[in-house]
């Protein structure tokens, strides 16, 4: 892909925002509204936190591994307002990107339709601003308790893809940590680094400030905040496991970041809102003279990275030629 050379300046946005939990409908309504109003304020790219649709599942955290009805209820929910790629909900989010002109990278916990319909993969959904599905991302490794509710995600959907204003791709909450992960989406160039995450406070965002000085790249990180008040009360694990002190489940703390590592919009805490920067092309590649990790600053002849992306599904299905037909006999 050749680099992306132009001078305008652009903004983009982080949409600090809580789902309608467990909601699929309500929660795409909700997201249709304010990719609405990250493109009325200027934005020509929106990423939303992790898992926004339905919502991330927070019950990991509290629930013993060990209460399996409760935990087989609340997954049933999940999986049955989770987001099947090409479906309707898929269909609303590009139309609201086309309407808006504006691309999307959208955190959904996906279903796998590619095999048996009930297992889910936490995944970043990349649209453009003309309505084009670029991608799916899966996270790669699921963190200590949320691997009771997703599955590892494909090297397939390790990408980065191309919009007008730079080279989109990004990682996952703590994906971020994975050095080869990072490296490979430097090594194609991204520019525009999305990080959705449920992660908050320090250290993460020292995390996010990282990952821009290394990869020299605009580091959009976003979270859901998440108050006791947003889970229904019908969930009985909220009042069964949810210890009684806790008010803010997560605080949020999104914040934007430039390659130099310095925040253009330092974290916002407990409250919903879009943050919303003005990037100039030139930061893009101006610090690259000084560092890039993917150019000179690499030493290939050292160091040997490998990425198979190479897709693996579940099952491989080999149609058998026809039969031939018997040969006629003759008495």
């Amino acid at each position: 892909m050749a680099p992306h050379t132009g001078n305008a300046p652009f903004k983009v946005a982080a949409v600090q925002a809580t789902p309608v939990f467990l909601d699929r409908e309500a929660t795409v309504e909700k997201a249709c509204r304010l990719i609405a109003e990250a493109g009325k304020a200027g934005a020509q790219l929106a990423v939303f936190p992790e898992a926004f649709i339905p919502g991330y599942p927070v019950w990991v955290w509290f629930v013993p591994s060990g209460k399996t009805q409760v935990l087989r209820g609340l997954y049933a929910e999940l999986l049955n307002n989770s987001v099947a790629v090409g479906d309707e909900a898929t269909r609303r989010l590009a139309e609201a990107a086309r309407e808006t002109g504006v691309a999307v990278a959208m955190g959904i916990n996906e279903i796998n339709v590619e095999a048996s319909g009930k297992t889910l993969y936490n995944s970043i959904l990349y649209i453009d601003a003309t309505g084009r599905v670029l991608g799916v991302h899966q996270k790669l490794v699921p963190t200590v308790g949320e691997r009771t509710v997703w599955a590892q995600g494909d090297g397939s959907t390790l990408a980065v893809h191309d919009l007008p204003i730079g080279r989109l791709g990004g990682l996952i909450c703590w994906e971020n940590y994975m050095p080869l992960a990072r490296y490979a989406l430097f090594a194609w160039g991204v520019e525009l680094y999305a990080a959705p995450t449920w992660d908050h406070g320090e250290p993460w965002t020292s995390t996010l400030r990282h990952v821009a000085k290394e990869g020299r790249c605009v580091v959009i990180g976003c979270c859901s905040p998440m108050h006791r008040d947003d889970l229904p009360d019908r969930l009985s694990f909220k009042q069964e496991f949810l210890p009684p002190g806790i008010e803010w489940i997560n605080t949020g703390d999104s914040a934007i970041v430039d390659p130099d590592g310095k925040f253009l919009v330092e974290p916002v805490h407990e409250r919903e809102e879009i943050l919303l920067a003005e990037i100039d092309p030139a930061t893009l590649r101006g610090p690259r003279y000084q560092l890039d990790v993917a150019g000179h600053y690499a030493r290939p002849d050292v160091f040997d990275l490998t990425v198979y992306r190479r897709p693996r599904p579940m099952v491989r299905v080999e149609d058998e030629p026809p039969e031939e037909p018997d040969e006629p006999r003759f008495v």
